[in-house]
């Protein structure tokens, strides 16, 4: 269906365009701090050496550097365990609202810790920051999609990894010290994200609350029916979209435990699911890229390597973008099944060029282009869609947990990679690059033999899939049934 046959509307806009703010925060913050390392690890020297008269030994200053950075990502994880408690109690669009408040704390403690001369601050800033993320990258899926109609709700959704990866390239470009990312300006270049942050609280209060949360959880038929007013303008969808939601709530418990999410047999195949492609994604070799380009690239002897980082910042956003105009045309698992395997590609032609790098070093040009094709693969499929699929694949009752447990699995596969990936590049060398292959075959196989199409299918409908696994009669013969 075409974006002018939905109608889409000012106030659905609107709510995405709001919603995504917060993933713009998020990528500012994972890009920024490449460029201005070498500064910000002086001001942590300079901090030490006003206290203690003498200069941090080498090796505690590449320690906090690194607990500074991946402390973001550790605050994520532990973030990720308040999803379902704050969606429930507060509805989807409050709890954006309430947790967008630690991205103001965050980023005001990391401007603070220059003028109060702490490297403490600013690690704890970015613990406080990495609460919002591990938070706002579950809450947003769960918002957007509940506001979106089914027609839209793949492309809505993969918005939020293009607002995530233009402020990944946004960070980088501000990060240089050409631009803010220079002795003098650093800190302020930290604070900028307080921009999109107080743009959030003018324009999200103003917006509907997911109609599904009002009607689903809360039992507040008229209340969804006035949000879903609002969001399609047009009473006969209105009156489609609520039968829907009736079905759906037909099939839904008022609430899971963990513990039910966990042993429930309906569960167990969407769970295996959201924790292949996600691992999937985390460990194809992209973060490991977007963490330590430059340095690979400097590696390769390229003068300017942190100009050929803003090249891959600049790829990622593109098809992020490309992304977004084939979610709902191509669908969620051809190009999960395109990505895996393009992937698993690139990561051997990785290992190749970097292992006949030093014997060939003309050979460094080709692997400029198979980094800018690993983090094209990954952006039109694995990238966006490992975000949301969970939130397709649970009915309305399971999917805040679900949601918690995809956060968990990306900000854990971030963390772990963050730390563990410059060892295994020294143990492994070239060859580090086989092991994010196997893990996109895996991925690749799993999603082929298991994952059914959720494009353009009623939540209730795609649940009715895995109602299969149960004995339950599966509503949509036609489609491609997981357990055949």
């Amino acid at each position: 269906m075409s974006f002018r046959e939905s109608q889409l509307t000012a106030t659905l806009l609107t709510s995405i365009v709001a919603a995504v703010f917060g993933s713009l925060q998020i990528g500012y913050h994972t890009g920024n701090v490449n460029a201005p390392a070498r500064i910000i690890e002086e001001f942590f020297n300079v901090t030490w050496r006003s206290r203690h008269n003498q200069s941090m030994p080498d090796h505690s200053l590449t320690f906090l550097w690194s607990l500074s950075v991946s402390i973001k990502d550790f605050g994520a994880l532990l973030g990720s365990l308040g999803v379902k408690g704050l969606a429930d109690s507060f509805g989807r669009r409050n709890a954006i609202l309430i947790v967008n408040a630690l991205s103001i704390v965050g980023a005001g403690l990391m401007f603070a810790s220059k003028a109060t001369q702490s490297f403490e601050v600013l690690i704890v800033g970015r613990l406080i920051f990495g609460l919002f993320c591990g938070l706002v990258m579950s809450l947003n899926p769960l918002y957007i999609q509940g506001v979106s109609p089914t027609d839209l709700r793949g492309a809505f959704a993969t918005l939020n990894q293009v607002s995530f990866a233009s402020g990944i390239l946004l960070g980088m470009v501000v990060g240089l010290e050409t631009v803010l990312g220079t002795e003098k300006h650093w800190a302020m270049m930290l604070s900028l994200s307080l921009i999109p942050a107080t743009l959030q609280y003018l324009t999200l209060p103003f917006c509907p609350e997911s109609p599904r949360y009002l009607f689903i959880n809360r039992g507040k038929e008229r209340e969804a029916e006035a949000a879903l007013q609002r969001l399609r303008g047009r009473r006969d969808k209105v009156i489609h979209e609520l039968e829907e939601m009736k079905e759906e709530a037909a099939h839904s418990e008022t609430g899971v435990t963990v513990r039910e999410f966990l042993m429930k047999r309906r569960y167990r195949q969407p769970i295996i699911l959201v924790l292949i492609i996600n691992l999937g994604s985390q460990l194809s070799g992209f973060n490991a890229i977007i963490n330590y380009s430059t340095k690979m690239f400097s590696k390769s002897r390229f003068e300017e390597a942190k100009y050929l980082t803003i090249g891959v910042g600049a790829v990622n956003v593109a098809f992020t973008i490309v992304a977004f105009f084939l979610v709902e045309r191509a669908g969620r698992r051809k190009l999960l099944l395109t990505g895996f395997l393009s992937l698993a590609a690139c990561n051997l032609l990785m290992t190749i060029t970097d292992a006949i790098l030093p014997f060939v070093p003309d050979i460094r040009n080709v692997q400029v282009l198979v980094v800018f094709f690993l983090i094209s693969a990954y952006e039109v499929g694995p990238g966006p869609i490992s975000w949301f699929i969970a939130a397709e694949l649970f009915d309305q009752s399971a999917r805040p947990i679900a949601m918690a447990f995809t956060s968990m699995l990306n900000w854990g596969g971030k963390f772990l990679l963050a730390l563990l990936f410059p060892p295994l590049l020294k143990f492994c060398g070239p060859y580090v690059y086989l092991l994010f292959m196997t893990m996109a075959i895996v991925a690749f196989t799993y999603t082929m033999i298991r994952l059914p199409e959720t494009k353009g299918r009623t939540f209730d409908d795609i649940a009715a899939e895995f109602r299969g696994a149960e004995g339950i009669p599966l509503h949509n013969k036609t489609s491609f049934n997981t357990f055949t």
